[in-house]
């Protein structure tokens, strides 16, 4: 949320947009929204904004709800590993806390 925050508000206004396709679309374009290879079932959420361009990780529960993770502004062509890395992290340490109150 800090992440948003700190945005000013014309990107923010791009964030809402993508979030809202996320959430009326059936198929999202995968111009907003990608698997990222070699995950397990880890999505990136994709904005571009300006000549910026911004990637929210995320993934589902049950099917139905997306759980974002960590967010970042990308800086080269390539997303760093250590950003991948934090939100495989948080992902693995979700479904842990999750389980432990069922």
């Amino acid at each position: 949320m800090d992440f948003y925050l700190d945005q000013n508000d014309k990107v923010q206004d791009k964030f809402d947009y993508v979030f809202r396709i996320i959430r009326t679309v059936d198929k999202i374009p995968e111009k907003f929204m990608k698997h990222m290879e070699g995950s397990d079932g880890l999505y990136e959420i994709r904005i571009e904004f300006g000549g910026s361009i911004f990637r929210i990780f995320c993934c589902f529960d049950k099917g139905n709800l997306v759980i974002l993770f960590n967010a970042f502004q990308k800086k080269t062509q390539k997303t760093p590993k250590q950003e991948i890395e934090l939100a495989e992290k948080l992902k693995k340490e979700y479904f842990k806390l999750k389980s432990k109150t069922k």
